[in-house]
């Protein structure tokens, strides 16, 4: 049946063979992109809360043990915070402005290839049929007698094969695109929820008592 389902396919001309590695591309992208985006969810659920209640319990060291067994952009702009609490607000918040710039395109990676593609596929579907039906009407044009229109249908219903194709991978790499887009906007949006939560709270223990987060 895979047999068949791939002959029936290649007969949308050699334009198939590039649509077809755009489609291993695209789900490729998706799957490692969506594997890794969950990764960072995961590594900094509950983060936020787990490094308040040891700030508060004054621990440092755990503090930052914590911190340093996770993975992620979330767990290295607080490692940030916590190493440079000494710094006023301003300049702590300067800092880490600059970890989340660096570690924002690393959560994008990859995206502007399905981007790509989204345009390009459809392209390479119109590409295929055209040929396509070139190829068809120079048949039609030696070809007589009843046989004729039958050359006609049969080139054009094979012609449009690449258009649905490139029309199907667009489709679905689109809606990938969009949640994958969304999933990168909601961790920098993390990021900064978390980044301000635990400047709040070092600002206002060092406001209370200097020797309230000190390292033990």
């Amino acid at each position: 049946m895979l047999n068949q389902g791939l002959s029936f396919l290649l007969k949308g001309g050699p334009v198939m063979w590039p649509l077809f590695l755009c489609a291993i591309i695209s789900v490729a992208v998706m799957i490692e992109r969506f594997l890794a985006q969950r990764a960072t969810v995961q590594a900094s659920a509950g983060l936020v809360k787990d490094v308040r209640k040891a700030l508060e319990n004054g621990d440092i060291n755990e503090t930052r043990h914590l911190l340093e067994t996770r993975e992620g952009p979330i767990p290295k702009i607080l490692l940030t915070a916590l190493n440079n609490r000494s710094l006023g607000r301003e300049q702590l918040e300067h800092l880490m402005e600059e970890v989340a710039i660096d570690e924002t395109p690393p959560l994008s990676r990859g995206l502007g290839a399905l981007d790509t593609i989204i345009t390009i596929a459809p392209l390479l579907g119109l590409l295929g049929t055209v040929t396509g039906m070139i190829k068809a009407f120079r048949i039609v044009a030696i070809t007589s007698g009843s046989s004729a229109p039958a050359t006609i249908t049969g080139g054009v219903a094979e012609a449009l094969i690449a258009t649905a194709t490139g029309l199907v991978i667009a489709i679905v790499t689109l809606v990938g695109y969009n949640h994958l887009s969304g999933g990168v906007k909601q961790i920098v949006s993390d990021m900064e929820s978390a980044a301000t939560k635990v400047i709040n709270l070092l600002e206002r223990q060092n406001q209370e008592s200097p020797i309230a987060v000190s390292e033990r």
